[in-house]
């Protein structure tokens, strides 16, 4: 058995995972503000991506501020999203508000490929060596870059939801709009600003992948494949979307690894995350740390 590539995948895995762990998040904020599962998720990775590739290959500016102008258009990009598509469904029932997401990920897929094209664009150069060498294995300058910035993003979501008023006032959304609202938070300021930091954050992983994979429209499949990970953590824990990026990261490269050695199946890599999926609904359907709900008749 080839040890050196399975520790290979297994790092491989752990950074990937934590890159899936914080768009994980990003689909549990919006689910613990406003009760929405958000099916346009992965088109956030690829509206950053693209804008960002746009921003840099336009106006030749340097990676850092063209990455931030891409961050800022992300806020802007979400608050107006909430503003003008999700606020008039405010009131209607959960599964027609599940439905817009899904139509807006169609919509926002076909406005990407009018504007780009079909095909995979390579981003222009942003490190000047496009591997480093840790405990002995290469790994991409982007996946180090975007495992430093999950771990800070993490520990500024650990922060900003336990002492900043906007994290206390969204938890306290979460856990009861009606008290939230009779304590005098604004509920529409607490959408939008989770619709923005999710925007942001998911714009984030975007451009890592499209760094690393080059930018096209198979990019947004990247939020279909956070999904178990959020779902296996529980959807509506933070701790848990953190912990299920992990293992659906590094489980998927082990899937890999057994395929590539043993079963030969040349897929398992993919669909290893949804064999979980299934598997994680029928033994504990509210995940590792989900909230289970109780009703009493």
């Amino acid at each position: 058995m080839n040890y050196e590539l399975l520790f290979q995948l297994v790092v491989n895995g752990i950074i990937i995972g934590t890159l899936y762990g914080v768009v994980a998040m990003c689909f549990t904020l919006i689910y613990k503000s406003t009760q929405i599962v958000n099916f346009a998720q992965g088109e956030f990775l690829l509206i950053g991506a693209w804008v960002c590739w746009w921003i840099l290959g336009e106006f030749q500016i340097p990676f850092f501020f063209g990455f931030l102008l891409c961050l800022a258009f992300m806020m802007v990009f979400g608050i107006l999203l909430q503003v003008v598509v999700l606020k008039p469904m405010i009131g209607e029932p959960i599964i027609s508000v599940i439905m817009v997401t899904i139509g807006l990920s169609i919509f926002f897929q076909a406005v990407m490929k009018w504007m780009f094209g079909v095909f995979v664009k390579p981003f222009p150069q942003v490190f000047e060596v496009e591997s480093m060498n840790v405990l002995g294995l290469q790994v991409q300058t982007a996946y180090i870059m975007s495992f430093i910035i999950s771990i800070v993003i993490m520990i500024a979501f650990a922060w900003f939801f336990k002492y900043s008023r906007m994290g206390l006032a969204m938890r306290a959304t979460a856990f009861n709009q009606q008290v939230a609202q009779s304590l005098g938070i604004s509920i529409k300021q607490v959408f939008a600003m989770s619709w923005a930091i999710s925007a942001m954050v998911s714009a984030l992983a975007g451009v890592v992948v499209g760094i690393v994979n080059g930018v096209s429209s198979s990019l947004s499949f990247f939020g279909i494949k956070v999904f178990p990970a959020v779902i296996l953590g529980g959807l509506d824990s933070i701790i848990g979307a953190i912990l299920g990026g992990l293992i659906i990261g590094v489980m998927e490269n082990l899937a890999q690894y057994v395929d590539s050695e043993l079963l030969h199946l040349n897929n398992l890599y993919a669909v290893a995350p949804f064999y979980l999926l299934v598997i994680i609904l029928m033994i504990k359907p509210y995940g590792l740390f989900g909230t289970k709900d109780i009703e009493r008749v």
